[in-house]
């Protein structure tokens, strides 16, 4: 997702868009998708166990079973019923809109404050910067991350510059873009698109990619961008909010790390999975960078010069892709400390493709070829 955030750094929130996570099972057992996910937190005790959240375990106790639309939907309830300066609006948000994140949100809070626009991408972004900079805090939906492109000016030079160029007299840090993105399983070229390395070049946007429903909430209400996928997970019902630009380190290890972001992670789940299985006694440690504008340098550059390994995937294309930005960074702090030459699974220079989408993906087996060549050079 987009967001113009306090720092008038506009947060982005880019969502990821796997309806259905369709479970298939390897020949060495390794049972695929996040419905099998041992990331997600299925009991409350297990959500209060993050570090993150720990604190209210003690007055904030109750969960609720969320999918990632539905967290969605919690913190954009959250947020109109706390701040009333908060609108919401969107391509066809007034009634639900295509994901159903904003369904029942017109009723409850009136059609004066969660309503439709016109289909205009780049009226939308205007719309929120106008809104933003006399005070409401803004949420704009943009129904599709490739719809984005017509509204790249307003939010590039524009929304991020805002403050910058105003000497701080004036801001749009109450401004959030929410977009789904990545690919769905039959979107082909214009509803499976990953275009946050366009955003990440634009000082003064904040770019956050949750990989979960709770991520989802604590995340959005900080304001950013976000990608969408189907998942349950026990959600602390209460207000919180989650750190942008510090990544999450999910699984410790000694010997190679693995970093992504939004529901990539489920696929790297999978490959540390395969390696540590096929390769007995290797230990890695996987990271979800969670934030990609600002990324958390400090963590990623800690595990690395721990393992002397680095893998990144991504669905968006290799070049110029975020894992570059990683990597590059990586090689300046930690080139010392390099075992293996940095590894990168991406999606293919070209544009997405739809009858060969599982070619294009990065998957398991590609991810897992890439830990296997970085623990053999």
């Amino acid at each position: 997702m987009f967001s113009i955030s306090k720092l008038q750094r506009l947060p982005i929130r880019l969502g990821s868009r796997a309806y259905a996570a369709a479970a298939t099972q390897t020949a060495d057992g390794i049972q695929q998708g996040v419905a099998f996910s041992k990331l997600l937190k299925k009991e409350p005790e297990e959500t209060f166990r993050s570090p993150e959240l720990a604190h209210m375990s003690a007055n904030n106790s109750e969960t609720k079973k969320m999918n990632l639309f539905q967290a969605v939907n919690d913190a954009l309830s959250i947020a109109l019923m706390t701040d009333d300066k908060a609108v919401v609006f969107g391509e066809d948000v007034s009634f639900g809109g295509v994901f159903r994140a904003t369904s029942g949100l017109a009723e409850q809070f009136g059609r004066d404050r969660v309503f439709n626009t016109p289909l205009t991408e780049q009226g939308i972004a205007g719309f929120s910067i106008g809104m933003a900079s006399v005070g409401h805090t803004a949420i704009a939906e943009i129904q599709f991350a490739d719809y984005i492109y017509p509204a790249f000016d307003q939010l590039v030079n524009e929304a991020a510059k805002y403050r910058y160029r105003s000497g701080n007299e004036f801001n749009v840090g109450g401004l959030t873009v929410r977009t789904p993105c990545s690919a769905v399983g039959h979107g082909g070229h214009y509803h499976s698109q990953s275009p946050e390395a366009y955003f990440a070049h634009a000082p003064g946007l904040k770019l956050v990619t949750p990989r979960s429903p709770i991520q989802a909430k604590g995340l959005l209400k900080q304001d950013k961008l976000d990608f969408v996928f189907v998942s349950l997970e026990e959600v602390p019902v209460a207000d919180y909010e989650l750190p942008i630009g510090k990544a999450e380190v999910l699984k410790r290890g000694t010997d190679v790390t693995i970093v992504g972001y939004g529901s990539q992670i489920y696929t790297l789940e999978n490959a540390v999975q395969l390696a540590e299985k096929r390769m007995p006694g290797l230990s890695c440690e996987l990271i979800d960078l969670r934030t990609i504008l600002p990324w958390d340098v400090d963590t990623i550059v800690e595990s690395v010069r721990k393992t002397g390994r680095l893998v990144i995937a991504h669905e968006a294309p290799k070049t110029g892709g975020v894992g570059a930005e990683i990597a590059s960074t990586v090689m300046e702090h930690c080139f010392l400390n390099l075992e293996a030459p940095i590894q990168r699974v991406c999606g293919w220079d070209t544009p997405f493709p739809l009858v060969f989408e599982k070619f294009y993906m990065p998957s398991m087996i590609r991810c897992y070829d890439a830990i296997k060549k970085a623990m053999e050079f």
